[in-house]
């Protein structure tokens, strides 16, 4: 699957999809790296087929509203540091992977993961 990790997620995020086989992106390897404008990070998520993981609300709005980026990944974990976060999503990986290919719109606590029709 491919993925592209925004910017208030940690590259390591990125790397670690990146090992378990995806397609990863991080907007730091974008050219305007973490300043990367949303609707850029949109209009790639839509050309290149890539699911926004991100924590930004704003996101959810666009996607609702205008049906973009392309397939959305909501982390709702609250503040979380990098090792917990990275374990959460390592524990819940292939269910990630099969709600996204059924689902345009996913979210993921600490606890849960929730499909969004």
């Amino acid at each position: 699957m491919n993925f592209l990790v925004d910017a208030q997620l940690p590259r390591h995020l990125a790397a670690s999809l990146k090992w378990h086989g995806h397609n990863v992106l991080h907007t730091l390897d974008l050219p305007l790296g973490n300043r990367t404008p949303d609707w850029q990070i949109n209009e790639i998520s839509v050309a290149e087929q890539r699911v926004v993981v991100t924590k930004d609300a704003d996101f959810v709005n666009s996607f609702l509203v205008s049906g973009v980026p392309y397939k959305l990944l909501l982390v709702s974990t609250g503040n979380i540091s990098n090792q917990p976060l990275e374990g959460i999503f390592a524990k819940n990986l292939t269910a990630i992977i099969e709600a996204l290919q059924l689902y345009d719109y996913v979210e993921i606590t600490r606890t849960s993961l929730i499909e969004h029709r």
